[in-house]
Order: C-alpha cells, then structure tokens, then sequence
C-alpha cells in the first residue's frame, strides 16, 4: 500500500508540473503567430503608394452628332372620322361590309329598299316627256301662227298669247328636268356609301331594319386611319424657337410606345396651334403620321419627341462624371502618371444619361465615374475602363430623356432630349 501511494503520488507531481510549463510557455510560443500579420502589413505600408491608390472607372470622353429633342405626351386621333347615317328612309335590306373591314372610298355599305324612290324618279321622267310633247306641239303652232300673222290673217294678240304657251311649256319641262335631277338623287341614296377610305367600326343596325334620315346612331362609324393624327402640347417657353424652326424646315416628330423605347412611327407637325392655353401654358401640335401597319389607334396616349436642332460634333461624357462645386461643374481627368486633376466645364444640354461639354474637354480625354469621395487634385488612382466593366451608358440611348440645361450655364432654357441618331 506504501509502494501504490508514492506511485501516484509520482505521478501527480509530474503532471502538476507538465501543466505549469505548458501554460508558461504556449503564449510565448503562439505570440510569434499573433504578430506576424502587423509586421506585414507593415511591411506593406512601408511600400508606399500602391495601397493608398484609389480604384475608379474612367469613360472616355467622345465627340457625336447629339440631336436635341423637345419631349411631350400626346393622343392619336383618326386624321377623319364620319358617322354614316341614312338619307333616306326605309328598309335595310342589305349590308355589304365586314366589322373591322378597310372599305375604299365610294364602297356601298348598305341599301335601303329602292322601290318607293325608283317610283317617283320614273314618275318625273314620265312627266317631263308629257311636258316635251305639248311643248313640241306649241312650238308647231306658234310656227304657224307667225306665218298668218304676217299676212294679217290672224290676230297679233293671238301670235302673242302662242308664243307666252311655248315659253311657259320650256319652263315647265326645266322644272321637269330639276324633278328628274332631285329623284335621281333621292334614288341614288338608297346605296349607303363610304364618304372617305377608311375602316369600319361595330355595326350600329341590322338589316330588316327600318332607318330613317333623322336617326343619331347611323349605321356605322368610319375612322380613317392611315394617315392618322397625333395632338400633343410643349411649354409655352419653346414657342418662339417652335416657331422659327417650323418656318425653316419641316418639323420632324417621333412616337414612342409606353416603354419610351419603341419608335411606333416617325411623322412631321403639320400645325402649331395659334392660341396658348392659359390654363396650362402650353401650346397645342398636331403631327401626322404615315402609320403604315396600324402601330397607332385613335385614342392612344403615345410619348412624342420632336427633333429640334443637333449639335455637331458634340463632346458627350456620361453624367456620372460630372461634380458640383462651390465654382460651378467640373470632371476629374485621368492624366499620363496615373493621378487625377479638376477641369472646370461648361454644360450644354443635360440628361441623366449623358451631357453635352460645351467647353473644357477635348474628345479622348478620360474622366473619373465612380469613387469621387476619396478624389483631390492629384489623387494616385488605379483606372479601370467602364467599358470593360459594363457600366458605361450606349452612345445613342432609344429611350427619350428630357433634357435641363444645366444651372448657372446660361445656355438655352429649352427642354430637349440628348438620345439616339438625328432623324433623317
């Protein structure tokens, strides 16, 4: 029992001891490992600039042809629109279009039972040949009587009262005439016919149905709709400049879908409007457009952009580049040694896409997009293309932006639109 207790006695000991070494010496051991990173990263900053370089995209700045747009809302309207209603009354007894159907102008529509008019035009016909043939027979007689009057053997009176009858038949058969002239009208009618080339709406009656020349409905609504109309209305403030351009050259005007991308048609103004609307100040257009495959319907509210001017070879640059200062706009250049400096610019026209430079680029210099919190006057910055990195804007966006010129430029209050390729 003796030998057992020392024994274990032995063994506490040593563990006691294994353990106050192994605490004594594990932080030593592990501090090494805890301070290695410091040192390199020390090491790092001892570097020098590579790691204070700021990461930015640079765009590089381009010269175009930029077309400037005024940008309204507008609604199409069929260029005519005519309610088709009979002249005549009496029966349908025939209807000869389709729902829907494009009728050419002159196409017979419907017919109205023609018995009854055919009647009365055969009525004056008849009347006009009874007049002719006692008129023929006057005529006859007044011969005559002109001969025996000169050799006195008739009265004068009588020659006189002859040649009043023949007159008086020559008026009556005019006055047959005119009855022919107006029955073969009224017949005429009985043939319900498209006044314009257009296409038919929802037919408002049957056939077998009586109609009459006063009823409101009529029998369908005929829309022309190629060309159609588009009215819309601009700002009062870009009359003047409306004004001079219209009487220059056509005005070119585009239609968009509700997307602001999709160009449903390209048409011209064909009127300024001559009053302003007070309560609105603005000023109504009218545009026409060829509408070919029906892009456009009656009642549309469509997106209209009319081109106004384009400036010529133009330094375009993202408006992302441009910054605001206590001294007006200025971009951030990419110069040769890898650092940025202010250029102060001049804005043209505006958009939150891209910005026409009027003055303070030049085209292939680079400008800074991105990461303008950690820029100064000679920043060290690592340039990566937008390009590349898929954040650039496409040169010519389809979809309508409405331009500002920019605050404090002094250049132009016109609203306008920096966007796709000018119309042709």
């Amino acid at each position: 029992m003796t030998l057992k207790r020392r024994i274990m006695s032995f063994l506490i000991a040593t563990l006691v001891i294994a353990g106050v070494v192994a605490v004594y010496y594990m932080p030593q051991a592990q501090q090494p490992k805890q301070t290695q990173p410091s040192s390199k990263r020390g090491a790092a900053g001892s570097g020098g600039a590579a790691t204070d370089a700021v990461p930015v995209l640079v765009v590089a700045a381009k010269s175009a042809d930029v077309p400037v747009y005024l940008d309204g809302v507008g609604t199409a309207k069929a260029l005519n629109t005519v309610t088709v209603r009979p002249q005549v009354d009496g029966k349908i007894i025939n209807i000869s279009f389709v729902e829907g159907q494009d009728v050419a102008k002159g196409f017979i529509l419907a017919k109205i039972d023609p018995v009854t008019y055919q009647a009365a035009y055969d009525q004056t016909v008849a009347k006009k040949a009874q007049d002719e043939a006692q008129l023929a027979n006057a005529k006859i007689d007044l011969d005559r009587y002109t001969r025996l009057a000169a050799a006195n053997a008739v009265n004068k009176q009588q020659l006189d009262t002859q040649r009043a009858l023949v007159a008086q038949l020559e008026a009556q058969v005019k006055l047959d005439q005119a009855a022919i002239d107006n029955a073969r009208a009224i017949l005429s009618y009985t043939d319900v016919i498209a006044p314009i080339a257009g296409r038919t709406g929802i037919r408002q009656i049957d056939e077998g149905n009586i109609v009459h020349a006063s009823d409101a409905t009529g029998i369908v609504i005929l829309t022309q709709l190629r060309p159609i109309s588009v009215f819309f209305n601009l700002p009062q403030q870009n009359l003047p400049e409306l004004n001079r351009v219209f009487a220059e050259t056509p005005l070119t005007v585009d239609a968009f879908a509700a997307d602001g991308k999709t160009v449903l048609d390209r048409g011209k103004v064909i009127v300024i409007d001559n009053q302003v609307d007070q309560t609105t100040g603005t000023v109504r257009l009218k545009g026409e457009f060829p509408n070919p495959n029906l892009q456009l319907w009656p009642g549309q509210f469509v997106n209209v952009r009319v081109l106004m001017d384009t400036l010529r070879n133009a330094i375009v640059v993202p408006t992302a580049a441009i910054q605001r200062g206590p001294n007006g706009t200025f971009v951030y250049v990419l110069r040769d040694n890898n650092t940025v400096t202010v250029r102060p610019v001049t804005l043209a026209q505006q958009n939150d896409i891209q910005s026409v430079v009027a003055s303070g680029l030049q085209a292939g210099d680079k400008v800074v997009t991105t990461g303008f919190a950690r820029l100064t006057e000679g920043t060290q910055v690592v340039a990566s293309s937008a390009d590349d990195a898929g954040q650039t804007t496409p040169s010519a966006p389809p979809r309508a932006d409405t331009l500002r010129a920019p605050r404090g430029s002094g250049s132009g209050k016109r609203s306008a639109t920096v966007g796709g390729p000018p119309a042709k």
